[in-house]
């Protein structure tokens, strides 16, 4: 999920710049919580910290380059409850100057309590 540039607007200073159109489903909130993850048919889990969440997805930095649309595992603990979705990832690029990757994750399987508690924690957060 991205955005594209839609008509212009002129800023404060008088420029002429393009203004994106938000295209997410979803509200996004910051959230720096423990995240497990595994590739489906992978016996081995890789740990991280969750950079933002919304009710469709997550991003995180992962040590291993995972290939868009690869199916993967999460643990997320959150408040000292794990929310265990199914995800898939949605793009996968490489983080400048370090050995690791930005993932973003698309839930693709989420139980039905997890989902909902994952929405009350994200509308109760202030934007």
């Amino acid at each position: 999920m991205g955005s594209k540039a839609t008509a212009p607007v002129i800023s404060r200073r008088g420029h002429k710049v393009l203004q994106k159109e938000n295209k997410r489903r979803f509200r996004r909130i910051d959230l720096h919580a423990p995240v497990r993850y595994q590739v489906r048919g992978r016996p081995d889990f890789g740990s991280s910290i969750s950079d933002n969440i919304s009710e469709g997805g997550l991003a995180l930095n992962a040590l291993n380059f995972i290939p868009p649309s690869t199916a993967v595992m999460l643990e997320i603990n959150l408040l000292s409850r794990i929310l265990r979705p199914i995800a898939r990832v949605s793009w996968c690029q490489p983080v400048p100057h370090s050995d690791n990757n930005r993932l973003g994750l698309e839930f693709i399987e989420f139980n039905a309590a997890d989902r909902n508690f994952l929405s009350e924690y994200i509308n109760i957060k202030p934007a």
